[in-house]
């Protein structure tokens, strides 16, 4: 578990996920933004399950408020072959560093797994989050109807060893 301050005031923690955080990350996913309408049919019924949890390295970002914690945002690392399967950052948490820091977390997880690269189809609205972070263009990810009826950028991460 690390702790960082984010731009948003608040300690943000990076933990693991664990079962009981699924449903609020499949709202996330669903409820994003970036997914609204024609891009709509790609999360339309996606649920990030305890068993995709225990599954995959998946990671929140938490940030406390006067609720308690809030899950700020999430992305999962699967090993083999090795991609950055999902990032999401919730709508009103999105500018404020969140991406970066689960970016950065991600980097290291891949690292101490003994990645050299990450793989990443990237929505296309997320396209030049991921050239922020230093992502690197390697292609296109072709459509696969019906669910995602359109073609997406593919990036790769390469992980320097330390």
């Amino acid at each position: 578990m690390s702790s960082r301050t984010s731009p948003i005031s608040r300690p943000i923690t990076i933990r693991r996920a664990v079962a009981r955080d699924a449903k609020r990350l499949t709202r996330l996913v669903r409820g994003s933004g970036a997914y609204a309408g024609k891009y709509a049919s790609a999360v339309a019924g996606y649920r990030v399950g305890p068993d995709y949890i225990e599954a995959h390295r998946t990671y929140v970002a938490v940030g406390s408020d006067e609720h308690g914690d809030r899950v700020l945002g999430f992305y999962s690392l699967v090993l083999a072959p090795p991609e950055l399967d999902l990032l999401f950052v919730a709508d009103e948490a999105q500018g404020r560093g969140i991406g970066r820091l689960l970016v950065a977390h991600m980097q290291s997880e891949a690292r101490a797994a003994g990645l050299d690269r990450v793989k990443v189809v990237s929505h296309l609205p997320a396209e030049d989050f991921y050239h922020r972070v230093g992502a690197v263009r390697t292609g296109t990810a072709l459509a696969n109807p019906p669910a995602v009826p359109w073609d997406r950028p593919e990036f790769e991460f390469r992980i320097p060893s330390e």
